[in-house]
């Protein structure tokens, strides 16, 4: 081999890094003890940063583009090397490969359970975990912080930092948010914004990271979980009975508004009179007994208007340490029947001192079904 040969392949032409993992944060160029020559070409792919490095000083950086290495092109190297009159024979300089796209792949955790505060359930223990995209957002610190003399930095190397810093701002976000037990899961999306803010606070100067995005799943005690399922049972529960008696009353109101109409096209009949006297619906016979009377009053004055019809009384029932009602004795009929009004329940009306179980109140204790006495005791064999 000539010597102009042997020159030639000790002087580096091209400059560029093919990357395929998408976990390798940084790569140097492996230059060794070879030159770059005046002219080389760089090549900077797309989510790539190439920065140029000469005795642990950083000097150029470059985006994405093809670049021939010249004094124009590098402007801090050329001044650091002293080229007054632009370099004319070969440079020695690193060159590390920064990649700028997110890496997704980071999963983090916190090791021991996080105890908070509760109103309802005083000091609980959670735990908390997800999915972290992080990217390097500025190449000098990370370089200066990060990389050091490393000639490739992996994703691995930084995760265990990252899961640190992400449990540590996890733990300070729910002691100055001061959030309840019932609330974590019902707001994750809002705390994971505020994680990614705590925790982006704290590897933005400090390592040249940027926080893209943070998944935030988080874990209930079994006993908290058990407590607040049974707290949604028992509160469907509560909403299916209210919901039954609405439902009873709407059709209790179409039925009587049916009977009306039956009763306004049929004078001689009595099914009003025979639908009222089952019980069923008198207050609100007596507010549609006006919209109806209205129309009729263009007709002549009757000589004598009847005497008012007797009103009901009506009942306000206990419903899980709540007053229902207020219900006639007729429309409690169809509670008994149904068994969602007993002896025992508590009931109270305008003409009673307080409130007192319905099996004791004259008038609905009739409603119930009579209870047969106790046999009398059988006679022993002579």
């Amino acid at each position: 081999m000539g010597v102009i040969s042997k020159l030639k392949g000790e002087l580096v032409d091209i400059i560029e890094w093919f990357d395929d993992t998408r976990t390798t944060l940084a790569w140097r160029f492996p230059r060794y003890n070879n030159e770059i020559k005046n002219g080389a070409q760089l090549i900077v792919r797309e989510g790539q940063k190439a920065v140029f490095v000469y005795r642990g000083r950083l000097a150029d950086t470059f985006g994405p583009g093809n670049y021939e290495l010249t004094t124009e092109n590098l402007p801090i190297l050329s001044t650091i090397q002293g080229w007054k009159h632009g370099f004319k024979s070969p440079f020695r300089s690193e060159v590390y490969f920064i990649n700028t796209r997110p890496v997704t792949e980071l999963r983090w955790g916190t090791p021991n359970p996080i105890t908070i505060r509760d109103p309802d359930f005083k000091m609980v223990q959670v735990r908390a975990n997800g999915m972290c995209v992080v990217r390097v957002a500025d190449p000098a610190i990370f370089l200066r912080e990060v990389i050091g003399t490393d000639s490739n930095v992996n994703v691995d190397e930084i995760s265990e930092l990252l899961r640190r810093i992400i449990a540590q701002a996890f733990s300070d976000m729910i002691l100055q948010t001061g959030v309840g037990v019932i609330d974590l899961q019902g707001k994750v999306g809002e705390l994971s914004q505020k994680l990614k803010a705590f925790v982006q606070e704290r590897v933005d100067d400090e390592y040249g990271l940027g926080i893209e995005d943070i998944l935030l799943n988080v874990s209930l005690p079994d006993e908290i979980t058990a407590a607040m399922t049974r707290g949604v049972a028992r509160g469907v529960e509560e909403q299916g009975f209210l919901n039954q008696v609405d439902d009873m009353q709407r059709y209790q109101q179409g039925k009587l508004g049916e009977a009306m109409v039956a009763g306004a096209n049929n004078p001689g009949g009595s099914s009003v009179g025979d639908f009222l006297g089952a019980g069923m619906g008198m207050a609100l016979g007596q507010q549609m007994g006006g919209a109806v009377a209205g129309p009729r009053q263009a007709g002549p004055a009757p000589a004598a208007a009847p005497p008012p019809l007797p009103t009901a009384t009506q009942y306000h029932v206990e419903q899980n340490g709540q007053a229902g009602g207020p219900y006639t004795a007729a429309q409690l009929q169809q509670y008994i029947a149904g068994g969602a009004v007993t002896r025992q329940t508590l009931v109270w009306a305008a003409n009673m001192a307080g409130w007192t179980a319905a099996g004791q109140v004259p008038e609905l204790a009739t409603l119930f079904p009579a209870v047969p006495p106790p046999l009398p005791p059988r006679m022993p064999p002579a």
